[in-house]
């Protein structure tokens, strides 16, 4: 008689994380926050192809729920694409389709996963953000809720008709008029016509490059910097050339020669508590980048995003090119998302008065006008007075989780660019590809943003940047130890 083997099956995949998979206090159903917490390890990889799901009594035993949940939960993944259901046999993840990396096309498989979008769409994760030491964000609760609530509900008892229309194109006026007094606190001369409201500095960026740049134009960034744009440029048909940054705002021997080169329309710099950093733009610096933008005719757009985690220029040194132009070549761009609510999306343009309105037109072509009720919210905010001390508390929390985290990497043994004295990253050589440590650390848990990704090549490199307000949770100085123990 002959002995026929019996095809084992596969043991299904742990589930088992530090983080569980749903929460009872979660405004999202049973169901949604199942699917979106294993869609999310399919995605990442965290569950290779192939691998067996629990049963759906394991599940719905492991997990406190019921047995129609889970079904539901498996039925929703089957068709996303991120299960398969094979009949007598359960559910498994299903062979995904390769990720290709424009940025990198001749990267290996490891590094191919480690593009612009990639970091963007993990800030977006439903992670703790003890465990996102990579994001670009101040945790929730270091933030003021009820003084955005406030502002949410001023606004609510307003003429409710106000709320149900279009705003103005150009921004709330109060808003702009309170803004002309913040840009006066930092010597910017300006008018609310000069002024233009948009959903974010991202939007605001996105038209100031779509006025100055067309198919073939050179864009001049810092190098390292703000990742987003970089892929924002390439779209629109323009070449992304990176400036090196130093310790006190970019090389400007580097800067005159490449402009001399290549004739760029416009430079996009970070001035004050840069990206990724958090060093600044000394006096002597605005004035030589003023003087070649002014020798080779392009226009300057300063992003100033963090001014109000900035102590100040009688504390440290810090200057805004706008303030030696006063918007004549460049164009001023902040916003409130750091300090107050990213979901807000509020941010703004000040500009020449020309430059200004032709923003203002090209923001009604790509979409009307921006969300009235944020920008009433923020209004309130700046205008009653209470801003000014929320961004001292911010201020005081980053420098006391400063002092520990740069403790902390001298203990480690890594190095920290320039020290900063100010803002909320660290730029970190740790010696080794980052890229190889991101996809680690990844796999673990946890959250980091790799250097490549701050640079217009994203070659590997072994900087990375940190955040310092997502540095407290213990597990992550473990996971940097033994990770950079063992390569």
């Amino acid at each position: 008689m002959t002995n026929t083997a019996i095809p084992r099956q596969p043991h299904p995949v742990s589930l088992a994380t530090d983080q569980p998979l749903i929460s009872r206090d979660s405004s999202l159903s049973l169901v949604e926050q199942i699917v979106r917490a294993l869609a999310a390890r399919i995605d990442d990889r965290l569950l290779r192809s192939g691998a067996r799901m629990p049963s759906i009594r394991q599940f719905a035993d492991q997990h406190g729920v019921s047995r129609f949940t889970v079904i539901e939960a498996y039925d929703r993944l089957v068709a996303g694409g991120h299960l398969e259901s094979r009949r007598g046999s359960g559910f498994y993840v299903r062979e995904r389709a390769p990720h290709l990396s424009a940025a990198a096309p001749d990267a290996d498989a490891v590094n191919s996963q480690l593009d612009v979008v990639w970091l963007a769409r993990n800030m977006f994760r439903q992670l703790p953000p003890q465990k996102m030491p990579g994001s670009g964000l101040l945790p929730a609760d270091w933030l003021d809720a009820e003084l955005v609530g406030n502002g949410l509900r001023a606004v609510s008892r307003q003429n409710p008709t106000l709320l149900l229309q279009y705003g103005s194109p150009q921004g709330f006026l109060p808003l702009r008029q309170q803004l002309q007094l913040k840009l006066a606190e930092l010597e910017i001369q300006t008018t609310p016509e000069q002024i233009v409201t948009t959903s974010g500095v991202t939007q605001a960026l996105d038209l100031v490059a779509r006025q100055f740049l067309r198919p073939g134009d050179t864009v001049f960034v810092d190098d390292p910097a703000w990742f987003l744009m970089f892929g924002s440029f390439a779209a629109l048909g323009a070449r992304v050339i990176g400036i090196p940054r130093t310790a006190d705002g970019p090389d400007v021997a580097k800067l005159a020669e490449l402009a001399a080169l290549h004739r760029p329309k416009l430079f996009v710099i970070n001035s004050v508590l840069h990206n990724p950093t958090s060093g600044s733009l000394s006096s002597a610096k605005a004035f030589q980048i003023l003087k070649i933008a002014e020798q080779y005719d392009f226009h300057i757009a300063e992003d100033d995003i963090y001014c109000d985690l900035h102590p100040g220029s009688a504390i440290q040194p810090a200057t805004r090119i706008a303030a030696l132009d006063q918007l004549h070549r460049v164009i001023y761009l902040g916003g409130f998302s750091k300090t107050l609510a990213a979901n807000l999306r509020v941010g703004f343009i000040a500009a020449s008065p020309a430059l200004a309105q032709t923003l203002a037109d090209r923001k009604i072509l790509s979409s009307l006008t921006s969300t009235e009720i944020g920008e009433r919210v923020i209004y309130k905010v700046l205008s009653e007075g209470h801003y000014r001390k929320h961004a001292e508390r911010l201020r005081g929390k980053l420098d006391r989780a400063r002092e520990r985290t740069l403790r902390q990497l001298e203990r480690i043994g890594l190095d920290v660019a320039g020290s900063p004295a100010a803002g909320m990253f660290v730029w970190v050589d740790t010696g080794r590809d980052t890229n190889r440590l991101t996809e680690r650390a990844m796999a673990e848990g946890w959250l980091l943003a790799p250097g490549s990704l701050f640079s217009p090549h994203q070659l590997a490199s072994p900087r990375m940047r940190l955040n310092i307000a997502a540095m407290a949770d213990p597990g992550i100085w473990r996971f940097l130890e033994e990770a950079l123990a063992q390569s």
